[in-house]
């Protein structure tokens, strides 16, 4: 199956649908891009960040104003009010990258060469919301950023094309959003063309693999030692930034930054804070989750040593369970 409309005479007029700071590369590639005219971007309201709630532009919305496009910042997509202020700037294409919103069919039916979609994960697996935690959660050996023609559904529209690189085990979601934010943008720079002229085959997904994914929430970050100590390294990287990891003390929340997984000792008991040559380790129930750099709330971030040092009581504590 192919798709497009066959070569145009002139540029493609163009919207991008996105938000987050993984859309800015692939916003920046198509500002320059000649097969094509961006004539606008729709991207998440402004809203409340840091300490005293300053109102912010998001990433794109942000990008979006210094070079110069017209931005829609839409609370819904789907409202008449939001596609009619669409369908003002005629697009005839489109691409969405961490938008945030489902794009409801008033709008894909807006654009002649649809919206293809840039989705971090190796679709079907890790479709929906949080896919690059999804991927180190798992301990997934390969990271992949897939671009598909979008339908009604959740990140089930056709493959037009896919790249994969290895994983080292080092990533943080942090990382890896870059590195998936590069490459994205990459594909995307290399499908404009045959997309347009109809020269690319397009692939349904098919439901075999389908795994979905949800947004993190706060309490998805606390440690629990039940699970084994390999998994929890793997979600310490996982939630890096959102929504990080943590147990909870007597003393304040313990924040883990850093970790990883090592050997059980004889007199463990899974789910206590227990010395570590220096340091401080989670006592699990195959083995240790070894701290490397560690914050108690309130205070600066450190290494699991000097926390240590400092905080008398540590070694020996249950950690909370609620």
């Amino acid at each position: 199956m192919t798709a497009g409309r066959g070569p145009a005479a002139r540029p493609v007029r163009t919207v991008l649908l996105g938000s987050g700071a993984f859309a800015v590369p692939t916003l920046d590639v198509l500002a320059v891009a000649p097969e094509i005219e961006l004539v606008g971007v729709v991207s998440a309201p402004d809203r409340p960040a840091g300490r005293h709630a300053e109102v912010t532009p998001v990433p794109v919305a942000r990008r979006a104003r210094e070079l110069g496009l017209p931005v829609i910042q839409p609370d819904r997509l789907r409202s008449p009010e939001a596609v009619a202020q669409v369908a003002a700037l005629a697009p005839e294409f489109g691409v969405l990258a961490d938008y945030g919103q489902i794009v409801p069919r008033s709008v894909l039916e807006l654009l002649a060469h649809g919206i293809l979609n840039v989705h971090p994960s190796a679709l079907p697996r890790h479709r929906g919301a949080s896919p690059i935690p999804a991927t180190i959660l798992a301990g997934d050996p390969v990271a992949a950023v897939t671009l598909i023609r979008m339908d009604e559904g959740l990140d089930t529209g056709p493959i037009v094309a896919r790249e994969a690189w290895p994983l080292d085990g080092s990533e943080t979601a942090a990382t890896l959003e870059v590195e998936a934010a590069r490459r994205g943008a990459a594909l995307v720079r290399r499908s404009l063309t045959p997309w347009l002229l109809g020269h690319l085959e397009v692939t349904p997904q098919g439901a075999s693999g389908a795994t979905l994914t949800r947004p993190l929430r706060r309490e998805d970050g606390r440690l629990d030692p039940d699970h084994p100590a390999s998994r929890l390294q793997r979600q310490v990287r996982a939630y890096v930034p959102w929504p990080g990891s943590f147990v909870d003390t007597t003393i304040g929340r313990l924040i883990v930054h850093d970790a990883e997984a090592v050997a059980p000792e004889p007199d463990d008991r899974p789910g206590t804070l227990v010395a570590d040559g220096d340091g401080l380790a989670l006592a699990t129930i195959d083995g240790r989750l070894r701290f490397h750099r560690v914050q108690l709330a309130g205070r600066r971030a450190t290494d699991a040593a000097s926390l240590r040092r400092g905080t008398p009581g540590l070694v020996g504590q249950p950690v909370g369970l609620r």
